[in-house]
């Protein structure tokens, strides 16, 4: 064995998975998985837990591994994290926990991310739940929105005791883990409803088909209905797009709508009753994960996919991972190049995408090199459908309907990092909906740091 060097891990072969929408990572198995967790150190000053948002005891998880005692290794990773089967798959582990593993100074990081994975999925095969409260404490607590900040939030309420209500806008719970990521991603029967079944089994309700804004205000809840306190995790799902020539015409996308069609509406099995379109050529506009997400599977709906972005592959914000799936899948990377026009015939319908080349000039205030366009570059691509996967924003509804709640600039709600406090009394948010499009499990450490601030808050604290 060599210890400077990952175990490595099973997929599913590039060219087979390119045509279906089963799982590409298969994970390991447990004599895998004690062999890759023999590899970690044990440090006193674990800096791989100072990288992740939900803090789990990482050493003290993977040591379980490592003797063998899965059933131990679950519990010690449910004291932090509700969701561990899904950030085992999702996580960006590369820049947070893997990234601060000091077995990756002189070799390869631990894979933090596969044992998380295989722990979760091990206990979900053996019908292990985490444990719940004690004792009650008699208060009830609303938590909007059922995406990785609500589950958490909730997940970590129902722990200490607390009579904790979900009321979730679709009609299947998950938020983004089931209208966003794809099923080869994060498979929605199998891991997604199962993890939400263990959120359950800790008490927690789930309310679905309630727009909070519309079917009900955060005002009713907590005067009519007697919540004691209110947690906003209702995300960020309002689709941005860039504003150029065309961009109305039959055949351009959000990735949202796209990505929602085929993941919770099963629009890319061919019995579904939601129509999609699936284009011969497809342009896909950004260059983050849920590009990635929308190109793969415009590929698997049978099409040649571009990924269109206007820095370079340096700058791509998607994982590594993400991009390296996507290169063996046949995915075209179009990289500084920047759509101007979206072109169509007098139907309406998209037939091409004017575009302009560009370089890198100095950088910009996120630090990444700004991309200036080169002049007399324009060209036509041919293609017949555009997705635009540009960032979302939240959507205003629930602010504008909450009396005394603030929201900044660009309409995200004010809410206190360290505890997810708002300007209304009673009531806390974070995710997406304060922050902006981000990740997953940053979107679970903020409903985690929000949990423990609404605690204090109703144990006053």
């Amino acid at each position: 064995m060599d210890v400077l060097k990952k175990v490595p891990v099973r997929e599913q072969d590039a060219k087979k998975r390119a045509t279906n929408f089963e799982e590409v990572c298969l994970g390991y198995n447990k004599e895998e998985a004690m062999e890759e967790a023999a590899r970690c150190i044990n440090c006193k000053n674990a800096q791989c837990i100072k990288g992740c948002p939900v803090a789990i005891n990482i050493p003290g998880f993977i040591e379980q591994v490592k003797n063998g005692d899965v059933e131990a290794a679950y519990q010690v990773i449910s004291e932090s994290s509700a969701l561990p089967a899904v950030c085992g798959r999702v996580c960006p582990q590369e820049s947070q926990c893997e990234g601060k593993c000091i077995r990756g100074i002189k070799g390869e990081p631990i894979s933090i991310g596969k044992l998380e994975r295989f722990v979760a999925d091990w206990a979900r095969e053996n019908e292990i739940k985490p444990e719940g409260a004690k004792e009650k404490k008699g208060k009830k607590v609303a938590v909007i929105g059922s995406g990785p900040a609500g589950l958490t939030c909730a997940g970590d309420l129902a722990k200490m005791g607390y009579d904790v209500t979900i009321f979730e806008a679709l009609h299947e719970p998950g938020g983004v883990l089931v209208y966003g990521i794809p099923e080869f991603r994060l498979p929605k029967v199998d891991v997604v409803a199962k993890e939400i079944e263990n959120v359950k089994s800790l008490g927690v309700k789930i309310e679905t088909n309630v727009v909070i804004g519309k079917s009900t205000t955060i005002d009713e809840l907590m005067d009519e209905e007697g919540f004691a306190a209110v947690f906003i995790g209702s995300g960020a799902g309002l689709p941005k797009f860039m504003g150029i020539p065309g961009e109305n015409a039959n055949g351009v996308f959000s990735a949202n709508e796209y990505l929602t069609r085929s993941n919770l509406m099963k629009a890319f099995d061919e019995s579904s009753n939601t129509p999609i379109m699936r284009g011969k050529k497809v342009a896909v506009v950004g260059g983050g994960n849920v590009a990635m997400d929308a190109a793969r599977t415009a590929l698997r709906l049978g099409a040649e996919v571009h990924i269109v972005y206007r820095r370079s592959e340096e700058e791509l914000p998607a994982r590594v991972e993400e991009v390296h799936h996507a290169k063996e899948e046949g995915i075209i990377f179009d990289l500084l190049t920047n759509p101007t026009e979206i072109l169509s015939d007098e139907k309406g319908w998209v037939t091409g995408m004017k575009c302009i080349r560009m370089e890198l000039g100095a950088p910009d205030e996120s630090g990444r090199r700004r991309p200036v366009e080169i002049p007399d570059s324009e060209f036509t691509m041919e293609v017949d459908t555009v997705i635009m996967s540009l960032g979302t924003s939240p959507n205003p509804l629930i602010s504008s309907t909450t009396q005394g709640l603030d929201t900044n600039k660009w309409k995200c709600i004010v809410a206190d990092e360290a505890n997810g406090k708002t300007t209304k009394e009673g009531v806390y948010a974070g995710g997406d909906a304060v922050t902006g499009a981000a990740t997953v499990i940053l979107a679970m450490g903020a409903g985690k740091a929000a949990a423990k601030g609404i605690d204090e808050y109703l144990s006053g604290k």
